[in-house]
């Protein structure tokens, strides 16, 4: 019978020699090549030389381990080994096989994620922070959104937000509120109760702006709805032709007027600048009937214009004849004779003029001469020749 056990122990130098990285054998101490010992037990050895066959396995194997192979002479790597070549350093970690991660490293040791965030919060606050207002603009600044203070012009630093923020407004330019907006129809009732169509703009501008922010919740439609009133106050005051003819002056200062009245009650912080009334005309449905009765209305008035220049002008007539009879008889009071008598032969010659008849004084005369036919024929133009042929 062959003697395993002795076997073994011979050719154990040579087998740790040949074999370092099988599972038979281990080192003594960590890195130490030249001791190999089995990876058995002393006691072992009575049972590997009783009992083993040629074909069993020698026990089992180390997992930490590679599979033993013909030519491999490489010793088992340590598992501090094995996590240091893996994680990339002394302290890195990562997944076997996969893709190793770790945070580039910035100027001085500091990682680029750390930077990032600081331009964050440097941009957070620079944005917050620092405020430049337009020349034409100012600004309003809350704390926590709490009224704090107004900033001029320029450049301003206040509190980052949501501690403060800061809101600007346009305060110098004027705004305009057309009424009604696009082509809507405003109807108005005038004091005649005749309905007109009215379109007018207002002008304003902001005068007080912390009241203009916090006075009211919503002063633009203020401003319209004020409008509005005042304009439908100042219209059923007055006629229809006052308000589409010569009334609109007046009536767009009593609007102006009243709406800045009732805008200083309410505490708008507005200057109203202006009322200009755009458009007078009667509803879109009785706008024909309407044109109708202007134009009987003019032809009316032109009819009225011409009686009275006729008037005029006979009464201009009338006072010119009376001041030269009063030349006259001044002349008459002077020598009554002889203005009776000029006035007796003016008269004659103004009347006898228009007669045929012929009164002759003289003596001698022969009383059949046909003289009303011979100043008839004087009067009268001679006929025209006849041209003669060529």
């Amino acid at each position: 019978m062959i003697d395993f056990g002795d076997r073994i122990s011979r050719i154990r130098p040579a087998l740790a020699g040949l074999l370092p990285s099988s599972g038979l054998f281990r080192s003594s101490r960590r890195g130490d090549e030249a001791a190999p010992v089995l990876d058995m037990a002393e006691g072992d050895g009575d049972k590997a030389s009783g009992n083993d066959r040629p074909g069993d396995k020698p026990g089992p194997r180390n997992p930490w381990q590679p599979q033993a192979g013909a030519g491999d002479n490489r010793r088992p790597p340590a598992i501090e080994d094995i996590f240091r070549k893996r994680g990339g350093g002394g302290g890195g970690g990562g997944f076997p096989g996969g893709p190793q991660f770790r945070i580039p490293q910035g100027l001085a040791g500091t990682s680029w994620a750390s930077l990032a965030v600081g331009a964050v919060v440097l941009l957070w606050l620079g944005t917050t922070m620092v405020h430049r207002i337009s020349p034409q603009e100012k600004g309003v600044v809350t704390t926590f959104g709490s009224y704090t203070r107004l900033i001029d012009s320029g450049m301003a630093l206040t509190l980052p937000w949501p501690i403060q923020s800061v809101s600007t407004e346009d305060v110098t330019s004027i705004r305009r509120e057309s009424i009604p907006e696009g082509d809507g129809e405003k109807l108005m009732l005038t004091g005649d109760q005749n309905l007109v169509d009215l379109t007018y703009l207002v002008r304003w501008s902001i005068k007080d702006l912390k009241l203009y922010k916090f006075q009211l919740a919503d002063p633009d439609q203020t401003v319209r709805e004020v409008a509005e009133a005042a304009m439908r106050q100042s219209i059923a005051e007055v006629q229809l032709n006052d308000a589409m003819g010569s009334g609109r002056a007046t009536i767009e200062q009593q609007v102006r007027e009243r709406m800045q009245r009732v805008l200083d009650a309410y505490r708008a912080g507005v200057t109203i600048q202006g009322v200009e009334i755009k458009k007078t005309d009667p509803p879109t449905k009785v706008v024909d009937a309407f044109k109708e009765v202007l134009a009987a209305q003019q032809e009316a008035q032109s009819e009225i214009n011409r009686a009275e220049a006729w008037a005029q002008q006979l009464t201009a007539s009338a006072q010119g004849e009376a001041a030269s009879f009063d030349k006259v008889y001044a002349q008459y009071k002077l020598a009554p004779e002889v203005t009776r008598r000029r006035m007796y032969y003016e008269t004659m010659e103004r009347v006898l003029s228009q007669t045929d008849k012929v009164i002759v004084e003289a003596p001698g005369t022969v009383p059949f001469l046909p003289l009303p036919q011979m100043m008839q024929q004087q009067a009268s133009p001679p006929p025209a020749k006849p041209q003669e042929g060529r």
